[in-house]
């Protein structure tokens, strides 16, 4: 059994807009990510992955290009205690 892992993304550039969120939520599926996405009011995407942590650190790398209309310029990840109290990934 693979080591959960848990951590709190901010991403920016150009990331709202782009279908960043529903794309998110796609390839967080395609892997069996839970969590959640979201805008937030300074034009930037937040979210929270849980999952075996090689699949959330696929899901990382996915988020430094995002979706093909993205421009992202930064992605900032925070490690948190994992929880496992998503059942899915959700867009907030």
């Amino acid at each position: 059994m693979s080591e959960k892992k848990r951590v709190h993304a901010v991403i920016s550039g150009r990331v709202q807009g782009v279908f960043f969120r529903m794309e998110t939520l796609r390839a967080a599926e395609g892997i069996s990510i839970t969590g959640w996405v979201r805008n937030r009011p300074d034009g930037t995407v937040e979210a929270v992955f849980e999952g075996d942590a090689p699949q959330v650190d696929q899901l990382i790398e996915w988020c430094k290009n995002g979706p093909p209309m993205a421009s992202v310029q930064r992605v900032q990840v925070t490690d948190e205690p994992y929880t496992g109290k998503f059942e899915n990934f959700s867009i907030r």
